[in-house]
């Protein structure tokens, strides 16, 4: 229900006979009480009472309240003001109670430089203060207004204002607001600003965020389809995008507070309104997007290398009902030779839906090894799931260590029930180190009864079917074996606290749903006393940490390990994928604009569920086949499909298997290429899947560009969005591009321009850029099979070139290692930066090696190299070895 109407209008409706008229008069009202709440001020703000520069050359101020008021709670009285230039290119503002310790996001999860003590930092402002203009570093200043306080960050290069809280009558925001449970603060923005991230959200309106859409931040388990809804990640960061008389500045803003947050964006300005812990800013000066990128996971942490078959593709189904059917999958896939390199299962291998255990009957012990020692051996994977909720019986060998280590959340002293999958369950709680040794002791001993090869964690917001304070209720048989979804327990709802009902609602789920809604109560306790309340959106990186390091010690080798719910510094440890969507043609299309998003998280390993989760419709042989075709060139590669949807493997109609052949098999050609996306993304975050503005930040036509995208920085994927359509409509930035599916085929755009492009019902466009070498290999069936063919290296440049250079680079390893690096002592890897240049008509291509002695110890060789360009356009030159 949404509420489209005027107040006046709406009290001229008001009819107190109706009860469906007054439910939505009375919620037309809160929602009217909460928009006037939005668009007033809070406070008076504060004022800068105290202010100094500290020996480290941070610096510490002190503001007090103006004028206090009870809107959402009580105003903090004094607050202590801290910012340092922690790097030449990142600028930290922390703003928090300056007597009282408030909750943050844990130092040991996300470790970072720590701000002085508060009692320290009080003593140190009585003495001697100094008052200071601005505060400047090698890239940004800042400089502050005293009364009311408010703070400004420029860039010094050209002067442009990259955060100004300073409010007056030409924006629509308040002074800083900080009380217990409520926190606002805002800023101007440039009015040609591009805006991105601050998800995970689907954006029906494309990659840019669009002005007066609703961006909330808290981790729910809705599904993705819901657009403009907080969904199963928080990641308070945004990158802004201007252009400046051609040239392009890119900045990044990180807030880093874990607790529930609504982010109003105007278009001019941005307002957080933030229900507890601390304002913890960081500004990354950029002044490019992948600049943005790497100032940023150098902060959070480096995406996690990830193993080579990851890149391959990945088959699951939720429904997989015993092991004849996962054999039967494979072989077929083998059948119809489209490549497969992993398989997994969806639930139905488990005993009763409870993790660690195997189904005694449909995944027998002494088959499921046999079939895992059969796909083994040509190199093909196997993943399983884990959900966080532990099955409630007594007879359960998990559960009763879970009791006897202590390590689930509590609520008024006992252990949080809700239902998932199992029925009753207990959410361990990983921020308890007693937690992580358990949860790593049950991998240990799953492994050792399944030698899987990565884990997928799922559920982890954490996800509960059930709201509120809930018991089992005698005699009822929970779950519903046919709707196992469906909350069987006696539950009540929790608003008595104020953890549970805070004083300001934010738009949970998009429509203003309780804290607790089907999931944790916000009133349990987590370690420590920690409450739900302010960990809620830490639950999936804390588990995946833990995951992490149970595999690293019990694998002795680099894991894969793949998360519905995320966090800022989240890649560090996994890969994601978007979550439950449908098979629809929007949500085709929604996937590319998630993917890029994860990119800029510093989630580089990310697709979405190719052919759709949730089948709507019978006959979606055509989406499917368009989907291969996208899916194809996801960063994380994978079919997947709801239990109660009809089977979508591609080999089940001849059109898709020949899409899936074509695309596949283009992606398993390009393995070099984007594992060597995997180790500039992990020593840099740079994404692997990227916006169009990313190389091309300075050509404005690209900056909401939603459908197509660049894998690395050179290669452009044109996919068909649309149903019925045999064409499509692609931009091309200024240069020359080639088909990489048909190399005479050449697009030169002069200052950027469309082209209509065939896209007949197997076809999708990739197009590589001028100046660039692509290593490429044969092919295969599984990456273990590709990695071993022959390469050989595209070499492009513009067409008609008399005169130019290209360049590429290779990295090649043994992904079984934990690290993925090079140096001295490291003989495990090679680091190769090639070069060409056309003079004369004269082409010459060279190399520089950094650890050659893997790659020839490997036998790995280029047999041939191709040159593009040459004689006016798109003419093929090839030079055999």
């Amino acid at each position: 229900m949404q509420c489209m109407t005027t107040l006046p209008q709406l009290l001229a409706m008001f009819s107190p006979c109706s009860p469906l008229a007054t439910l939505i008069f009375f919620s037309c009202i809160l929602h009217f009480a909460q928009q006037a709440s939005t668009s007033s001020f809070i406070g008076q703000g504060y004022r800068l009472i105290s202010i100094q520069i500290a020996p480290d050359a941070a610096i510490h101020a002190l503001l007090q309240v103006k004028q206090t008021n009870n809107i959402y709670g009580a105003d903090i009285p004094l607050l202590r003001f801290y910012a340092k230039h922690e790097t030449e290119n990142r600028l930290r503002v922390h703003i928090t109670d300056a007597k009282n310790k408030r909750w943050e996001v844990p130092y040991d999860l996300l470790p970072r430089e720590q701000p002085p003590p508060l009692k320290q930092s009080i003593e140190f402002l009585t003495k001697n203060s100094t008052w200071v203009s601005e505060y400047s570093g090698s890239e940004l200043v800042l400089a502050y207004t005293p009364d009311p306080f408010s703070f400004a960050v420029t860039r010094k290069s050209n002067g442009d204002t990259l955060f100004n809280s300073t409010y007056d009558d030409s924006h629509p925001f308040g002074p800083l607001v900080f009380k217990d449970q409520y926190l606002e603060i805002s800023t101007k923005l440039s009015k040609d600003a591009s805006l991105y991230g601050l998800g995970e959200h689907t954006q029906p309106h494309g990659i840019k965020l669009n002005p007066n859409d609703p961006y909330t931040l808290f981790t729910t388990d809705i599904s993705a389809f819901n657009v403009n809804a907080d969904l199963y990640g928080s990641h308070p960061v945004y990158m802004d995008l201007r252009n400046e008389g051609g040239k392009a500045y890119a900045h990044g803003v990180l807030l880093l507070n874990s607790n529930g947050m609504d982010v109003f964006y105007t278009g001019t300005s941005l307002t957080y309104k933030v229900i507890g812990g601390v304002l913890d800013f960081y500004f990354f000066a950029g002044p490019s997007p992948l600049n943005v990128v790497d100032q940023y996971t150098s902060l959070i942490g480096r995406p996690a290398p990830m193993p080579y078959w990851a890149f391959g593709f990945h088959q699951c189904k939720f429904g997989y009902q015993n092991v004849s059917v996962v054999e039967e999958v494979v072989e077929n896939y083998q059948k119809a030779k489209i490549p497969l390199d992993v398989i997994w299962n969806d639930d139905d291998h488990m005993d009763g839906a409870k993790d660690f255990t195997l189904h005694p009957v449909n995944y027998p012990r002494s088959k499921l090894l046999k079939f895992l020692d059969k796909i083994h051996n040509i190199g093909m994977k196997y993943v399983v799931i884990i959900d966080p909720g532990i099955a409630v019986n007594e007879s359960y060998e998990v559960y009763q260590r879970g009791m006897a280590n202590d390590v689930f959340i509590k609520h008024d002293g006992e252990p949080f029930t809700g239902q998932v999958w199992p029925g009753a369950v207990y959410f361990p709680d990983f921020l308890n180190p007693k937690t992580v040794s358990w949860w790593g002791d049950e991998i240990r001993r799953f492994h050792e009864l399944v030698p899987v090869d990565g884990l997928w964690i799922d559920m982890n917001e954490a996800s509960n079917f059930c709201t509120g304070k809930c018991r089992i209720h005698e005699g009822r048989i929970c779950p519903n074996e046919t709707q196992p979804w469906i909350c069987c327990f006696d539950c009540r709802d929790i608003t008595n606290t104020k953890w549970d009902n805070p004083p300001y609602k934010i738009n949970a789920s998009g429509v203003h749903a309780p804290l607790g809604s089907k999931t944790i109560a916000t009133s349990a306790v987590h370690y420590n006393g920690v409450l739900e309340y302010d960990a809620h959106s830490l639950y999936g990186l804390s588990e995946s940490i833990a995951t992490h390091k149970a595999l690293l010690d019990i694998q002795k080798k680099r894991p894969f390990i793949l998360s519905r719910s995320t966090y800022v510094g989240s890649g560090k440890y996994v890969a994601h994928w978007t979550g439950d969507i449908l098979s629809r043609w929007e949500d085709l299309g929604y996937s590319i604009i998630t993917m890029l998003n994860f990119g800029l998280y510093g989630i580089p390993m990310v697709g979405a569920d190719i052919c759709g989760f949730f089948i709507t419709f019978t006959d979606h042989e055509e989406l499917c086949n368009r989907w291969i075709q996208l899916g194809a060139f996801y960063p994380f590669s994978r079919d997947h499909a709801d239990l109660n949807s009809p089977r979508q493997e591609l080999y089940l109609w001849d059109s898709v298997a020949e899409s899936a052949r074509n695309a596949l098999g283009m992606r398993y050609k390009l393995l070099p290429y984007l594992y060597t996306l995997n180790y500039e993304a992990h020593v840099s975050g740079a994404p692997i899947a990227r916006p169009l503005f990313f190389s091309f930040p300075s050509y404005v036509e690209c900056y909401g560009l939603s459908t197509q995208f660049l894998l690395g920085k050179s290669l452009i994927i044109s996919p068909v969005l649309e149903q019925g359509k045999t064409q499509v409509n692609a931009l091309f930035p200024p240069g020359t591009w080639y088909s990489l599916f048909d190399l005479t085929y050449t697009i030169v755009s002069k200052e950027g321009t469309y082209v209509t492009l065939d896209a007949p019902l197997n076809v999708v466009n990739v197009h590589l850029y001028q100046n660039v070498i692509l290593p490429m290999q044969q092919g295969g069936m599984v990456t273990k099979e590709a990695r071993t063919t022959p390469f050989n290296l595209i070499v492009t440049f513009p067409a008609g070139a008399n005169d130019g250079e290209a360049t590429g680079n290779l990295f090649l390893d043994d992904d079984e290692q934990q690290e993925m690096k090079l140096g001295s002592g490291y003989p495990i890897a090679t680091y190769i930066d090639f070069h060409a240049t056309v003079r004369e008509e004269t082409v010459k291509v060279w190399s520089q090696v950094v650890e050659g002695e893997f790659a020839l110890e490997k036998g790995w060789i280029i047999d041939k190299i191709s040159v593009l360009g040459l004689n006016g356009g798109g003419e093929l030159q090839s030079y055999d070895r």
